[in-house]
């Protein structure tokens, strides 16, 4: 399955890595920066549901697509409550795989440049008062 996914976003474009445990995906995640993570719910060592978990708790923003053949929708629900972006059940539909990619991935963008924003907005809130004050020392001065 792994192979597959990662097959399947290579040729939409995307530079992919299959990794086949929980275990190795966490050591991956840490190691490199990754922008989406596509899990599968039953693996070995750590289950999907547990890397979903440690994957936000490494960084909340990334999105996490969650893919079973077991789905069920308690654990649909689940996923979700815990940060998923979405839950696809197998056998996974390529082109709907790829569209459910293109949107996690375009809003983690959106995500990412509101973060700059925010920080350039916090940034002008600080300076703004600063210079309002350095304009009244120095008219102070000059007079």
């Amino acid at each position: 399955m792994a192979d597959t996914v990662s097959e399947i976003m290579s040729r939409a474009g995307y530079s992919a890595t299959a990794v086949y445990s929980g275990r190795e995906a966490v050591e991956r995640f840490e190691e490199k920066k990754i922008q989406l993570v596509i899990t599968d719910l039953k693996m070995p060592e750590v289950d999907g549901m547990d890397l979903l978990k440690t994957i936000k708790g490494i960084d909340a923003k990334v999105p996490v697509i969650v893919v079973t053949g077991y789905g069920t929708v308690k654990k649909a629900v689940e996923a979700i409550k815990n940060g998923a972006y979405d839950f696809v059940e197998k056998p996974v539909d390529r082109d709907k795989l790829e569209l459910i990619v293109e949107r996690a991935l375009e809003r983690h963008t959106l995500f990412r440049q509101v973060g700059v924003f925010r920080g350039l907005t916090l940034a002008l809130m600080v300076s703004i008062p600063f210079w309002l004050i350095l304009g009244i020392v120095l008219t102070t001065a000059w007079k």
